[in-house]
């Protein structure tokens, strides 16, 4: 989701080229998404607390947890699902009381095929856990999770490597070239970023209206 550093590219955030979508004379966009980031650490660093300075009423505030949430193997980022879901509803309440609007989503998919082309869920239960609090608190949730998964599911195995980070040798900022299956490319980025839209549509939400 987060903006990515030039050094980085192609890796490009799908919150990132989210803007592209909209007139930007009838909408403004703050990203505050960082890499690597959890609903905890996202917590303890002071980020949400930074977010919550720069929130006016009528804002809509798109929140995407889960990725580092899960594994245990983040150490300190790591949330088990009843902390997470307590992270989400502070969100949720927070944004609330400062008269916007959260918005909650589930995690996007990670490019992970079994030896039979069947596209393998990585997120546990924290994309069930995302739509309970949404349904809990009377949220609107986007699962993009399940979104991400129909649309790399179609392209398959070999043809969704160009959704994701996968970089020949030679690249300046990728010597060794890449192989990542979580991260998005530009094209990918923007597939993603698109799913998110046409959600918006279907859900009628005024945000639509700005719309190019």
């Amino acid at each position: 989701m987060a903006d990515k550093k030039p050094d980085a590219f192609p890796e490009t955030g799908w919150g990132q080229v989210f803007p592209e979508f909209f007139d930007s004379a009838k909408v403004k966009f703050e990203n505050h998404a960082k890499n690597g980031r959890s609903s905890k650490s996202f917590i303890y660093e002071g980020r949400w607390d930074s977010l919550m300075g720069r929130i006016t009423p009528g804002s809509y505030v798109f929140i995407q947890f889960g990725h580092n949430d899960e594994s245990p193997s983040k150490g300190d980022r790591y949330s088990t699902l009843p902390e997470f879901k307590n992270h989400l509803r502070r969100f949720v309440t927070d944004v609330r009381q400062r008269e916007a609007f959260p918005v909650l989503m589930t995690s996007v998919v990670r490019r992970k095929f079994d030896e039979n082309g069947i596209l393998i869920p990585t997120h546990g239960n924290y994309p069930d856990a995302t739509k309970e609090v949404a349904e809990e608190m009377n949220v609107p949730v986007i699962d993009h999770r399940a979104l991400s998964a129909e649309l790399v599911s179609e392209k398959g195995d070999s043809l969704s490597k160009e959704l994701y980070l996968w970089v020949e040798a030679g690249h300046p900022n990728y010597p060794k070239g890449e192989k990542d299956d979580t991260h998005f490319s530009p094209a990918g980025a923007r597939k993603m970023a698109s799913l998110v839209v046409e959600e918006l549509k279907r859900m009628q939400f005024p945000l639509a209206e700005a719309l190019k």
